[in-house]
């Protein structure tokens, strides 16, 4: 990963909302199926944020690569991009413990 992409994921998620946001994407994933996510209306009612503050932050975390979006109907679902939080944790830890991190997390 590209360190000016770290910084961008890791940047986008230094905001108290935007982690939340995150965070409820993350509970809402689907291993199972391609679907998952949630409608922005569900992200609305759980996390208490009024519509455009929401929006706000949606872009900001679609920006950094850690969502993505696809449409059903009339509704925009919000997914978590697990694929770059794996890329971005692999990159912090790189280095550390002359890889022995690596081993711990792949277990």
């Amino acid at each position: 990963m590209k360190i000016s992409i770290a910084i961008t994921a890791l940047g986008a998620l230094a905001q108290e909302t935007r982690l939340k946001i995150y965070r409820e994407l993350v509970k809402a994933h689907s291993l199972e199926k391609q679907e998952g996510g949630l409608p922005v209306g569900a992200l609305i009612k759980k996390l208490k944020v009024p519509p455009p503050t929401l929006s706000f932050h949606l872009k900001e975390l679609h920006n950094a690569k850690l969502v993505s979006t696809r449409r059903e109907g009339r509704s925009i679902i919000y997914k978590a991009n697990l694929g770059t939080m794996e890329a971005l944790v692999g990159h912090l830890l790189e280095d550390c413990c002359g890889g022995a991190c690596g081993e711990v997390l792949t277990k």
